[in-house]
């Protein structure tokens, strides 16, 4: 079973198992799929978009709360892919 939303926000960067995050490097997205697929597929790889790793640096994500859903945001992030 799967963290939920919480869980994965409280995810403490500088106590994690650095071993157990998704190195953003070896996510893969089609991108001849439509935006909101690109997005479902970066969530279903990245496991916890509020805290994986670029290579070796374990990398914390804080969401705004400014009216922008996270879809839409992942969307925005799934097009510069």
């Amino acid at each position: 079973m799967g963290m939920s939303i919480e869980e994965m926000k409280n995810v403490d960067a500088r106590t994690v198992d650095r071993d157990s995050l998704v190195d953003i490097n070896e996510i893969v997205i089609d991108d001849s799929l439509p935006p909101k697929e690109r997005a479902e597929e970066f969530l279903r790889q990245i496991k916890n978009p509020y805290c994986f790793r670029v290579g070796k640096v374990v990398v914390k994500n804080v969401y705004s709360n400014d009216g922008v859903s996270l879809q839409e945001r992942f969307e925005q992030f799934a097009r510069t892919l």
